[in-house]
């Protein structure tokens, strides 16, 4: 067995399920995958799986922005994946749309070892799925970025953007080594170029960073021939989560109205069970309890000790 212990969480929601995995002992990890159906398994099934225990890139609004396990092997990042279907049953093979998501926990993109054997023994497994990477866009080689998603013909690429300045987007990932907000419009457009498919970005709205002004910024860096655009709506801090949800929701929908008028293709991505048992990329509350239980085994990120900019609730709204 690659996970020594594995617990099912069921929300309110019933077409969204949280796994929580962990090993113990001296290698021991914890990891988070989310399961949704839309609306039935078989019509869309998306995985969103961990590829680290933790995360050192300390983004302020992810619940594992404070600490550092270790990288997951790929036998413990395909392992996610099978129990999923597994223990409900699914049949892969007759899933129509099927998308394994690597935006649970931690950065893919540190995790290259771990990440390329996953991408291979999972595309062997179900040769139909959607692979995507979900990056912060660490200053890593890219060259074996393209080469991975030439090789598998279904991987997806999405930058995480989240903000329209450098400037802001360091106060939300204060991880130093990465690229800037033109490198990673190079990086995809290379990616792009080696490929034939178009990269995403994936852009946090909130009431500092949606009007004219960011989305002519956008539109500068990123071009529309090339890139699709995800927005993302984040719950703030001060703000109950309903009443939070439907404000930061019509921030969002007029955002992706804006995107959609300078020619982006937007797209949504809207996990259920954000509020009973943290569905959503950053929802990592389970995580942090096993973190606090085993302190020998985690190491502080470098966001550690750094204000929280939102909760980490975070919702997907996609327009297509």
């Amino acid at each position: 067995m690659i996970w020594e212990n594995t617990r099912c969480i069921p929300s309110t929601d019933e077409n969204v399920h949280k796994y929580v995995f962990t090993n113990e002992g001296a290698k021991g990890a914890v990891a988070e995958a989310v399961l949704y159906k839309y609306p039935t398994y078989e019509e869309r099934t998306v995985i969103c799986c961990s590829t680290q225990s933790g995360c050192p890139v300390g983004c302020r609004f992810c619940g594992t922005g404070e600490f550092f396990i270790r990288s997951l092997t790929g036998e413990e990042i395909v392992g996610q994946v099978q129990h999923l279907f597994a223990d409900k049953g699914i049949d892969a093979s007759k899933i129509d749309r099927c998308q394994i998501m690597f935006m649970s926990m931690g950065e893919p993109l540190l995790n290259k070892n771990g990440l390329v054997d996953a991408l291979r023994k999972l595309h062997v497994l179900y040769p139909k799925a959607a692979l995507l990477i979900s990056t912060s866009a660490p200053d890593v080689d890219y060259q074996w970025v393209r080469d991975i998603s030439v090789e598998i013909p279904t991987v997806g690429l999405q930058f995480s953007v989240h903000e329209s300045t450098d400037e802001a987007r360091d106060l939300l990932i204060p991880f130093k080594k990465k690229l800037n907000l033109q490198r990673i419009a190079e990086e995809g457009v290379k990616w792009f170029q080696a490929t034939g498919r178009q990269p995403f970005f994936n852009y946090c709205a909130h009431d500092k960073n949606t009007d004219d002004a960011d989305a002519a910024r956008l539109e500068s860096l990123f071009d529309p021939r090339i890139w699709q655009c995800t927005v993302s709506v984040i719950c703030e801090q001060d703000e109950s989560v309903a009443a939070a949800n439907r404000r930061q929701r019509e921030l969002a929908e007029n955002f992706m109205s804006m995107m959609l008028s300078k020619g982006f293709s937007v797209r949504c991505f809207d996990p259920a069970g954000q509020d009973d048992i943290g569905g959503g990329c950053g929802q990592l509350w389970f995580v942090q309890d096993f973190a606090n239980s085993h302190p020998e085994l985690t190491n502080k990120s470098c966001g550690a000790g750094l204000p929280k900019v939102h909760t980490p609730r975070v919702i997907e709204i996609v327009a297509v």
